[in-house]
């Protein structure tokens, strides 16, 4: 299991993660199937589709390959932490649970 902790605003669209897939020779392979294993209490998430440009990510110099990005969004009076699961299975079998904590603070960091 992955655990990481994400800050957010309240009522702001957040990047919580970016699934790719990305083969040997530096091209794209099938993307994985990601599931909400756990809702958060008080926000949404949202997966939706992408591109990806990177330079030098692991072998490759420059790469553009299709994405998955996930997004975290509260309501707009939500302020402290907020927890969900995310199941991401990749092709070939491997599956990765990330459990996520989206710490959701006011402007300036104050909690409201």
């Amino acid at each position: 299991m992955v655990e990481r902790t994400v800050k957010a605003q309240p009522n702001k669209d957040t990047q919580i993660g970016l699934y790719i897939n990305v083969r040997p020779d530096c091209t794209s392979g099938p993307l994985p199937t990601i599931r909400l294993a756990t809702s958060p209490t008080s926000g949404k998430v949202v997966v939706k589709p992408g591109k990806v440009k990177a330079t030098n990510y692991k072998a490759c110099l420059a790469l553009e390959v299709p994405a998955y990005v996930a997004f975290y969004k509260s309501p707009p009076d939500f302020v402290g932490d907020d927890t969900l699961t995310i199941e991401v299975k990749y092709p070939g079998g491997r599956t990765e649970i990330q459990k996520i904590t989206v710490n959701v603070a006011g402007p300036g960091g104050q909690k409201i």
